[in-house]
């Protein structure tokens, strides 16, 4: 009987470890793609085009202290807004990133919003959040929040709202910080601040 429950907990060791790899390869090509929004004129010079950017949904969800948070109760920042689970390793690799990403900008405008996917939220969140030092906002999540997002399927999944609330980035799966800073620092940059 041990060595059964030694072998099925090393199978299923191993699928989770090649899920993590196959997840950070994967989001390591999409953080790759670069999108270029500049196109020639006659000229043959380069002018700006601004594209129609897609405005965030709003919500409205609780907060791990039994208090409710909307998304309107940050405009005017930069938003990353994160879909987690306390059990997914992804996401538990990509929170310090966060966490520091926090600290650095949010004297600038930056909120970081963390909404927890995990069946019984509301007891397994908080102390995981206590036990992270996780200093930014975290939320109870949904199916109907999951759905207004385009159902999310995969965990992490991470949108980078600029401050008039719409969507300038998704990323599905694990992504390094450097790639987030650069977007913080690109929509600091073009919203003047």
């Amino acid at each position: 009987m041990t060595n059964r429950i030694i072998f099925i907990s090393t199978v299923v060791l191993s699928a989770g470890i090649i899920i993590f790899g196959v997840i950070m390869n994967n989001s390591r090509k999409s953080a790759r793609e670069v999108v270029s929004m500049a196109k020639p004129d006659i000229k043959g010079t380069v002018t700006a085009k601004r594209p129609n950017f897609k405005p965030a949904p709003g919500f409205t969800l609780s907060d791990i202290n039994g208090g409710e948070k909307s998304l309107s109760d940050f405009k005017g920042k930069i938003v990353i807004l994160d879909f987690w689970a306390t059990w997914c390793p992804p996401c538990r690799a990509e929170i310090p990133h966060f966490v520091e990403l926090y600290s650095e900008y949010r004297s600038r405008g930056l909120e970081v919003i963390g909404i927890s996917l995990d069946w019984n939220g509301q007891r397994v969140v908080p102390p995981f959040v206590q036990e992270n030092r996780i200093n930014y906002t975290t939320l109870l999540g949904n199916n109907e929040v999951t759905d207004l997002y385009g159902g999310v399927g995969s965990i992490p999944t991470t949108f980078v709202l600029d401050r008039d609330g719409n969507i300038r980035k998704k990323y599905v799966g694990y992504v390094d910080k450097e790639v987030f800073k650069k977007d913080i620092e690109a929509l600091l940059q073009e919203q003047g601040t």
